[in-house]
C-alpha cells in the first residue's frame, strides 16, 4: 500500500508492517503534530464480520490511559480505509526502537535490574487492561509479542509501551493466527534466488517466535473461552526470553542456571506463568512478581516444569538408597584338589557332596526385666536464663484524623475498588510516618530475636537494612532514617503492641491518606516524583515529601504498609450495607497492604489502591505505621 496522504495526514514514512496492517508516521496538517497511523488492511476494512465488531467495542480502545499502553487518540475512515490515530513511540530521528533491536543493542546478557524494569511495566499494563470491560468479558491482549512492545530509554531510565490491545479479538482469533501464516508466506515468496534463503529464515523466524508467545489454549484454537491466563502465558515466555534469549521449548533450563548471576527467584515466576492448565496460572502479574521474585526456594515438585539437571538430579537421589551389611561375612572355604588312584578313577559312579552343617540356637537374656533396672543418666532439661533488657522505645509522633463521613474506593479503579461508598471513621491518632530501622531495631532488641511467641517470623534480615553482626542487630550505614522493610504482618503487630497502639484498619488508612480533600492521590488529583518516591531503585528516608492535609508523610510511595484487615475483593458491597467503622472480613488468606511503593508505578499511588498478601510474606517494599484510638 503506497499512498501520500490520509485524511488530514500528510504520511511522512513507513514505521512497519503487522498482521493488521501497516503503520505509518503522519503529520496532521492542522494540529501540527505527529502521529502513527495503523492503516487497516483492505482485507479487514471490506469485512462485514469485522467491521460490526470494530464499530461496536473499539472505541474502548481510546479510553486506554495507562504509561505503557500506547495510547490511542482517535480511530477514523476514510478513502475506503480504516486507520487508527495513536502517539508515536520513535526517537529523535523517528525511528521505532522496538524490544528486538533494543536486545540486540544491549548484547548478550541484559542486567538484572533491566528485565525487572521491563516486565514489572508490562505487569502493570496488563494488569491493568485485565480491570476493563470489552465486549462480554475484559480486555485481553491475546497477541503480546516481541514486535509489540517498544522501548524509550534517556536518563530516567527505560520506559516501556505495548501496542495493539484488543486487536486480535475484533479480528477472531482463528483470523489472527491465518494473517500470520499469511504474512510468513507472502515474506518467503517471490523472492530472487540469491536473497530467498535469507529471506526464508528471516520471516520464518520471525513468525515462530511471535508463535511461541500464543498460550497452549489459543494454538489449539480450544472452544473453551480465552481468558486473562492467555496474556499471563506470553508474559511468562517473554520474562523466559529476556533472561536466556531464547524460548521455553520441551525440557528447558530454569534462569537460575542460565543466569546464575540473578538475585531474584525468577524459577518460580517462570514455572507458575507457563503452566499448561491456564487455571494454574496467576491471575494479577504485579502481586506474582512481589510475592514469586522474592520467595528464596522453589519446590520443584510441585511444578510441572522440570530442566534435565532437575530430572538427572532426582533420578541420582532415588538411587542413592542406604542399606545396613554386617561386620562379619562368611566366606565359602574352597576344598584342597586331592589327586586320585586308579581304582578310584574306576569307580565313576557320582558320590553326593556331604557337607556338615551345625545349628547354632540363639542365646537370650537369662532375665529380660534387668535392663529396666539398669542406671540410666538422665540429663534435666534447664530452660537457658533469658536476661530481661529494658529497653525503651523511640516513639512516632502522631497526629488525630477527625472523624467524620468519607467517601471511599473508586468508580473508576479496579474491581476490588468499587463500589465507591460512605463511611463513618471514628477519630483516631495516626504515626505521621512509617517506623524507621531505628526505632524497629530497639524492638529487635527486647525481643532477642526474630521470632514472636508463636513463632512467626517479625522480619527477615536478609530482605531488610538490619544485621546480625557478633551477636548485636546493626543497621546498614545510611539506613537509620530509611522505613523499615522486609517485616512481616506479624512482625507489624507485635510491634504496634510494644509500643502501647494497633495497626490501621483499611478504611482508617484511605481516610488519612485522602487527608482531608477530594483526590485521587493525597496530593490531590495528580502526582509526580517530587512529591512522592515511586518508580525508583530505593527507599528514601521517612519524611523526605512534603506531607498532605493532615501532616502525614510518605501516605503515597517509599512502602507498602500492613492494615489490620482481612482482604476480600467483594467487601465493598459488604462495606456498602456497614459504612459505620468498618473493619474488612472476619477471616481470610490474605491481609491488606496499602500506599504503594518505592518500585511502584504511578498508579499504585491512589488512595484508593488495594494491595494484599500472606500474612507471614516478607517484601524489600513491605513496612507499616502505627494508629491508635483517641478519646
Amino acid at each position: 500500500m503506497v499512498f501520500k496522504n490520509i485524511a488530514d495526514y500528510e504520511i511522512l514514512k513507513n514505521l512497519g508492517r503487522g498482521p493488521f496492517g501497516e503503520v505509518y508516521l503522519a503529520h496532521n496538517r492542522f494540529l501540527k503534530k505527529s502521529f502513527a497511523l495503523k492503516v487497516l488492511s483492505e482485507e479487514l476494512s471490506s469485512n462485514k464480520e469485522f467491521i460490526e465488531r470494530f464499530e461496536k467495542d473499539v472505541s474502548v480502545l481510546t479510553t486506554l490511559d495507562h504509561p505503557s499502553i500506547v495510547k490511542v487518540h482517535n480511530i477514523s475512515f476514510a478513502e475506503g480505509k480504516y486507520f487508527i490515530v495513536m502517539d508515536p513511540i520513535v526517537d529523535n530521528n523517528n525511528e521505532v526502537l522496538g524490544l528486538d533491536r533494543y536486545l540486540d543493542m544491549k548484547g548478550e546478557v541484559l542486567a538484572e535490574k533491566d528485565v525487572e524494569t521491563i516486565l514489572r511495566q508490562i505487569a502493570s499494563a496488563l494488569d491493568y487492561a485485565h480491570d476493563i470491560p470489552f465486549g462480554p468479558e475484559f480486555l485481553i491482549h491475546r497477541s503480546l509479542k516481541i514486535s509489540n512492545i517498544f522501548i524509550q530509554e534517556n536518563e530516567k531510565g527505560i520506559k516501556v509501551y505495548i501496542s495493539d490491545f484488543g486487536l486480535s479479538r475484533l479480528i477472531g482469533e482463528g483470523k489472527s493466527l491465518l494473517k500470520s501464516y499469511d504474512m510468513l508466506l507472502r515474506d518467503i515468496a517471490f523472492e530472487s534466488k540469491e536473497d530467498l534463503e535469507k529471506e526464508k529464515l528471516q520471516a520464518s523466524s520471525k513468525f515462530l517466535y511471535n508463535y511461541y508467545f500464543l498460550s497452549p489454549e489459543q494454538k489449539l484454537l480450544s472452544k473453551d473461552k480465552v481468558s486473562l491466563k492467555a496474556d499471563v502465558y506470553g508474559f511468562g515466555v517473554l520474562a523466559y526470553f529476556l533472561i536466556a534469549r531464547q524460548m521455553p521449548e520441551g525440557y528447558f533450563d530454569l534462569p537460575s542456571k542460565v543466569a546464575p548471576e540473578y538475585k531474584l527467584n525468577w524459577d518460580l515466576l517462570i514455572c507458575k506463568c507457563l503452566q499448561k492448565d491456564s487455571k494454574k496460572r496467576p491471575e494479577r502479574l504485579v502481586e506474582s512478581l512481589n510475592a514469586f521474585l522474592s520467595q528464596d526456594t522453589v519446590d520443584i515438585t510441585s511444578l510441572e516444569v522440570l530442566s534435565w539437571s532437575e530430572v538427572e538430579k532426582r533420578v541420582e537421589n532415588a538411587m542413592q538408597m542406604s542399606f545396613e551389611f554386617t561386620s562379619e561375612i562368611e566366606k565359602t572355604e574352597k576344598e584342597p584338589v586331592k589327586e586320585t588312584s586308579k581304582e578310584e578313577v574306576k569307580d565313576e559312579t557320582p558320590k553326593p557332596i556331604i557337607k556338615p552343617q551345625t545349628v547354632e540356637r540363639p542365646s537370650y537374656e537369662p532375665d529380660p526385666g534387668l535392663i529396666f533396672q539398669k542406671e540410666m543418666n538422665i540429663s534435666h532439661y534447664e530452660p537457658k536464663a533469658v536476661e530481661m533488657r529494658e529497653v525503651e522505645p523511640i516513639l512516632s509522633e502522631m497526629v488525630i484524623v477527625p472523624g467524620s463521613s468519607f467517601f471511599r474506593g473508586s468508580a473508576n479503579g479496579a474491581r476490588d475498588e468499587k463500589p465507591r461508598h460512605k463511611i463513618s471513621i471514628k477519630s483516631f491518632a495516626f504515626d505521621i510516618h512509617p517506623i524507621s530501622n531505628e526505632e524497629f531495631v530497639r524492638f529487635l532488641e527486647f525481643m532477642g530475636g526474630e521470632k514472636d511467641k508463636d513463632n512467626n517470623d517479625i522480619i527477615r534480615l536478609r530482605n531488610s537494612r538490619i544485621k546480625r553482626s557478633a551477636g548485636k542487630m546493626i543497621i546498614e550505614s545510611g539506613y537509620a532514617k530509611h522505613p523499615v522493610v522486609g517485616v512481616t504482618w506479624y512482625g507489624a503487630v507485635a510491634y504496634a503492641k510494644w509500643v502501647g497502639k494497633r495497626l490501621p484498619s483499611e478504611a482508617e488508612w484511605e481516610v488519612a491518606a485522602l487527608g482531608g480533600i477530594e483526590g485521587e492521590y493525597p496530593t490531590g488529583s495528580n502526582i509526580d516524583h517530587t512529591q512522592a518516591n515511586f518508580f525508583s531503585s530505593d527507599t528514601t528516608p521517612v519524611m523526605s515529601y512534603p506531607p498532605n492535609g493532615y501532616g502525614l508523610y510518605d501516605m503515597a510511595g517509599n512502602v507498602y504498609e500492613w492494615c489490620q484487615d482481612w482482604y476480600a475483593y467483594n467487601f465493598y458491597d459488604t462495606s456498602l450495607q456497614e459504612p459505620e467503622n468498618p473493619t474488612g472480613p472476619h477471616q481470610g488468606v490474605y491481609r491488606v497492604l496499602r500506599g504503594g511503593c518505592w518500585k511502584s508505578l504511578k498508579e499504585d499511588m491512589r488512595c484508593s489502591h488495594r494491595h494484599r498478601n500472606n500474612p507471614g510474606a516478607v517484601n524489600g517494599t513491605y513496612g507499616f505505621r502505627c494508629a491508635a484510638d483517641v478519646s
